[in-house]
């Protein structure tokens, strides 16, 4: 007698119950549009609350031993930057300033946090054109680089800006003027970010004590090894500074949103109960098969097929659900991404280690499912079902 290949057995059993077939593809697609959701947002969490950390232009960045990430600073006295100065393989030091202050839409008159950054107009402290091009103008007392990627909360100032209109508000209860544009992105902790002089800066936070700074950047001589210096660094500086390489800067921000707040855990969890609920969906679709299939498989085994054979077309068929389900789920996610994108201006990004890693949770997802649903299988006795 010619076998069928498990394969085609396995689509058939599938493909007879059509309505079954569809709620097992929903429901996976399901699973996966919440995992695809769930790591998109941990993704967005982690790239926006690091690009300021990259903009940085310098390869080693000294900060308070008590800092602790971006949206919970501590301060240190410039003097230990400029001590840095003197150390072999740097070329310059750059202080910055940052604080939350209090920003008035000019519209609405509605007061939201902005994230102030106050830096050293003539030096190039940040990688980004639109800062570098601009930064001349900060020169000007009250004046201030709005950030075109802010949430609408803090008004269509880019827009109104872009078409000539001067833009006027008050921070911290202050006038200030917008003289250009500039992009990064909103954060889970920051919504806003406002770029201006560090005399500007500290005109606008008066609480704040002109010499205490909140990040300093260094940058160093084109053939110095960053290893090298920062061990220079390490060695010769006090112990209420601590200073690291920009990567490690960037690295330290992920680590305190990833362990030091519920946000990293909560979307790990969401990914981990996605994969129960699909697993759970999965079963019963295989397991509600085997068991109306049930005469049949035990018929199977009547004529010579053996138990591996029927494992390996449950289990195929659970393959089969896996790819049927993943395709929309991942088109559903894609869409989710652009309109989140849209609403919140966070960098949601597919990639494609992030479309493999799904599928590979998809297929062990449906795998589980199938090797609790075989169970019934090893019961299709044919003498007790004849």
């Amino acid at each position: 007698m010619k076998r069928k290949p498990p394969l085609f057995l396995s689509w058939l059993q599938l493909r007879k119950e059509r309505v079954r077939l569809l709620v097992a593809i929903a429901g996976i697609s399901f699973a996966d549009v919440l995992m695809f959701l769930q790591m998109g947002f941990r993704g967005a969490l982690f790239s926006s609350a690091v690009e300021f950390h990259h903009s940085l232009n310098g390869e080693i960045v000294m900060l308070s031993s008590r800092y602790r990430s971006l949206i919970s600073l501590d301060r240190f006295t410039e003097r230990r930057l400029y001590q840095a100065a003197g150390v072999t393989g740097v070329e310059s030091v750059s202080p910055i300033y940052l604080n939350f202050m209090q920003w008035r839409n000019p519209d609405n008159k509605e007061i939201w946090d902005i994230f102030v950054i106050g830096i050293q107009p003539d030096d190039q402290v940040m990688n980004l054109p639109d800062v570098q091009a601009n930064q001349q103008r900060l020169r000007d007392p009250d004046t201030a680089l709005f950030n075109r990627g802010s949430r609408t909360e803090f008004g269509p100032i880019a827009r109104r800006f872009q078409a000539g209109e001067v833009i006027s508000t008050e921070v911290n209860q202050r006038q200030v003027q917008i003289r250009g544009l500039f992009q990064l992105s909103p954060t889970f902790g920051i919504n806003a970010y406002l770029i201006t002089s560090d005399l500007n800066f500290l005109r606008l936070a008066r609480f704040r004590q002109g010499g205490l700074i909140d990040v300093g950047v260094i940058k160093l001589q084109p053939n110095a090894d960053v290893e090298t210096v920062l061990a220079r660094l390490q060695s010769r500086l006090p112990n209420d500074v601590r200073v690291m390489t920009k990567a490690d800067y960037a690295k330290a921000e992920v680590a305190f949103w990833n362990a030091s707040t519920p946000v990293g855990y909560t979307f790990d969890l969401g990914v981990v109960i996605a994969f129960i609920v699909g697993a759970v969906i999965v079963y019963q679709i295989l397991y509600s098969d085997v068991t109306d299939h049930l005469p049949e498989y035990a018929t199977l085994k009547a004529i010579g097929f053996r138990d591996r054979y029927l494992l390996v077309v449950v289990f195929q068929e659970s393959l089969i659900l896996a790819a049927l389900g993943f395709i929309p789920g991942t088109a559903i996610a894609l869409g989710l991404y652009q309109i989140t994108h849209v609403a919140t201006l966070l960098p949601m990004a597919m990639n494609a280690g992030r479309v493999v890693f799904v599928f590979v949770l998809t297929a062990l997802m449906c795998s589980v499912a199938a090797s609790m649903a075989v169970r019934k299988l090893q019961q299709a006795d044919p003498a007790d079902i004849f």
